[in-house]
């Protein structure tokens, strides 16, 4: 599988999908399956984000055939922290300590409430 389309065709078809069924699942028209997969388009940030969420695979592996096909937990963690990362480097640092204290806080609750 050299291209995006034809892994693409390939975890579709892999996971049950039609590229209707496909292409309703992410919200999009067949028509941007069908362009992905012929490689006539590159897919935006958001339809890419639903492909690989709706067909758990590695978008890396989509993008680039590098990799694993399957998403596993370490690379979606990755990918949430970078996501984190990327959002957060837009703060200021009073911003970004308020940020940490409150996942601190938030951890702190959700562990608590898990013990009780």
């Amino acid at each position: 599988m050299n291209s995006l389309g034809e892994r693409l065709r390939y975890a579709r078809k892999r996971n049950g999908y039609t590229q209707d069924s496909l292409a309703s699942a992410i919200g999009v028209s067949r028509g941007v399956i069908f362009n992905l997969e012929k490689n006539k388009t590159t897919p935006q940030t958001i339809v890419l984000n639903a492909l690989c969420s709706t067909l758990k695979i590695n978008k890396n592996w989509l993008l680039s055939g590098t990799g694993r096909m399957e998403e596993t937990t370490a690379s979606k963690n990755a990918d949430i922290l970078a996501r984190l990362c990327e959002a957060a480097s837009e703060l200021t640092e009073d911003e970004q300590l308020y940020l940490l204290d409150s996942i601190k806080s938030l951890q702190q609750r959700l562990n608590r409430e898990k013990n009780a």
